[in-house]
């Protein structure tokens, strides 16, 4: 069977070329617009929000229907379409609006993007981290040439990028074959799916996911305001941002020969340890840039080797049939978490200030390495 290499890794290119626009420069423009950083925090809030609601119903819906593709595919046209109503007004109530509505949908398409990519990949599991380092790439590109771009037009032009960007996500899924023997799934496997759920390492992984995520909400809330308020340029920080994909690309290839050699819970426990340490340098160091920069290649660990070991646990865990719902459960904790990161953040920044607000979600980083520790078996499933 011919892996459609580039068409799916076109479609990962535009997705996260789409995070790479909003990660380090959605707060920064609702910081323009003259937004507090409680608001800030509750708006950045409200997509991860969604995250734990969007993925279960639309990965039922993949799942009982065997279409993901199509899901896909409307997803990333709805996103558009309600994204493009910022342009209408710039309260703070039709933001929150505006950031629920195409974070529905946005968060419709990852998870059934995975899975149809493990379902092209089937015989060549392995190839996984070469499709998705283009996503990468694609983050990269979005930081770099936007921090510049923003340098010298400044934030009254993000949400036309925002906007363009996700024209591209929606030309790429139209460009992506359909999966192979996806069919749709019968009632005697969905209790497959809640036995399997059900088991203690899977119960542990899931929680870890949401206290890594957790973890990360001082880094996407605040960074790019921390690192301006540091002294950085716009052109810089983009360039920092880029300097941590660049080692999740770099992670990522070889993250094959990384889970040939130990196993998913070392990974795991290593990468949330790791991630400890990143959040305790960036809110005690980032002013000395050689201890800033060490922080950002930490993103090998904290994203790369902890989303490339995750998603192989969930399709051993799950297996074909319940792809959709798998990683649809992932999404889901994965925003509760950032949801409830980005909202600490908001309301710990101002009074708190950047070292006790990382140190906080380090301590999240740390009590997650130990759960998965203590509790996942060395062998997985």
């Amino acid at each position: 069977m011919v892996v459609p290499y580039w068409r799916l890794s076109g479609f990962y290119f535009f997705y996260f070329a789409l995070l790479g626009a909003t990660a380090p420069y959605l707060a920064a423009w609702f910081a323009h617009l003259g937004f507090a950083s409680a608001r800030i925090g509750e708006l950045v809030a409200i997509p991860m929000l969604m995250r734990c609601v969007a993925p279960h119903l639309w990965g039922w819906l993949a799942d009982r229907s065997g279409q993901p593709l199509a899901i896909v595919r409307l997803g990333t046209l709805c996103t558009l379409a309600a994204f493009s109503l910022i342009f209408i007004d710039h309260r703070y109530a039709w933001l929150a609006l505006v950031m629920a509505l195409h974070a529905f949908f946005w968060h419709a398409v990852l998870p059934q993007f995975e899975a149809i990519t493990l379902a092209h990949l089937r015989a060549q599991p392995a190839r996984y981290g070469q499709v998705r380092l283009w996503g990468s790439v694609g983050f990269i590109a979005a930081v770099v040439a936007l921090g510049r771009a923003f340098e010298w037009a400044g934030l009254d032009a993000y949400p036309y990028t925002v906007v363009a960007i996700m024209a591209g996500i929606l030309l790429a899924s139209l460009w992506v074959p359909p999966p192979p023997h996806l069919a749709p799934t019968a009632n005697l496997a969905e209790a497959g799916f809640w036995q399997r759920l059900r088991r203690r390492p899977v119960l542990a992984f899931y929680g870890c996911v949401a206290l890594m995520q957790f973890s990360h909400g001082p880094y996407y809330t605040f960074l790019t305001i921390h690192l301006e308020q540091l002294g950085y340029s716009r052109a810089a920080i983009g360039l920092l941002w880029a300097v941590g994909v660049v080692a999740e690309v770099l992670m990522f290839m070889v993250m094959g020969r990384v889970l040939g050699r130990w196993s998913v819970r070392r990974v795991l426990a290593a990468s949330f340890a790791l991630a400890a340490l990143r959040w305790l340098l960036l809110g005690s160091a980032a002013g000395v840039w050689p201890v800033l920069l060490l922080a950002q290649l930490l993103h090998a660990a904290t994203f790369g080797s902890f989303h490339a070991a995750a998603i192989g646990f969930v399709q051993r865990t799950f297996g074909l049939h319940h792809q959709g719902q798998g990683q649809a459960l992932y999404a889901a904790l994965a925003g509760t978490g950032g949801a409830l990161g980005a909202l600490y953040a908001g309301y710990a920044w101002a009074p708190l200030g950047p070292l006790a607000t990382f140190a906080l979600a380090g301590v999240a980083a740390g009590a997650a390495a130990v759960i998965i520790a203590t509790l996942m078996k060395e062998e997985t499933p």
